[in-house]
This record gives structure tokens, C-alpha cells and sequence, in this order.
């Protein structure tokens, strides 16, 4: 049963993969298109990776601190492991304020 599972995820992964090749065999002259095969994987990423930051810690504020801190961060044109490491600092800090004050 698992090869058969195998089999067809390969078959998908390599049609995917393989279509494009098939169905665009000049090249792509309209801008539009171009831009929009473009931005496509940004958009994809995007709408995968927003919502789950809203729910991978367990404070709704914690969320908001480390998302306002990344965006304000990759606004201002810092490398990807600043963004990432200051928003999960920011996180943290909030984290910890909310449990202290939750002890309290």
C-alpha cells in the first residue's frame, strides 16, 4: 500500500514539474504573465506561513509583538536571520511578561 502511495505522489510531484515544459515551449513575452508566474511562489508563501504564526505560540499578543517586529524589521531591509531572531526574541519577551504577570 505505501508504494502505491509513493508512486502516486512521484507521478504528481514529477506532472507538476513536467507540465510546464510541455505546455510553454516558446518563451513567455507578456509581461502580465510574467509578472504574475513571478510573484506567485511570494503569494504562496505567504498565505501558508501568515496564519500559522497566529497560532504557534500561546498568546494572541505574542503573535502581534513578534509579527509587528518582523515586518518592521524586513521594512527596513534587514537580513532574514535578524528578522527571524528578533521576532522570536520579541515573542519570547511577551511570553514572559504574560506569564509573570499571569503569576502575580
Amino acid at each position: 500500500m505505501i508504494f502505491i502511495h509513493i508512486l502516486i505522489m512521484a507521478g504528481v510531484t514529477y506532472l507538476v514539474r513536467m507540465l510546464p515544459m510541455v505546455i510553454f515551449k516558446k518563451k513567455i513575452e507578456s509581461n502580465f504573465i510574467k509578472s504574475f508566474l513571478y510573484y506567485v511562489p511570494y503569494a504562496v508563501l505567504g498565505s501558508m506561513t501568515f496564519p500559522a504564526i497566529f497560532s504557534s505560540t500561546s498568546s494572541l499578543y505574542s503573535a502581534i509583538a513578534g509579527t509587528i517586529v518582523a515586518v518592521f524589521l524586513a521594512f527596513r531591509e534587514k537580513s532574514l536571520l535578524t528578522v527571524a531572531l528578533s521576532s522570536c526574541v520579541a515573542v519570547y519577551i511577551i511570553e514572559w511578561i504574560l506569564r509573570f504577570m499571569n503569576l502575580q
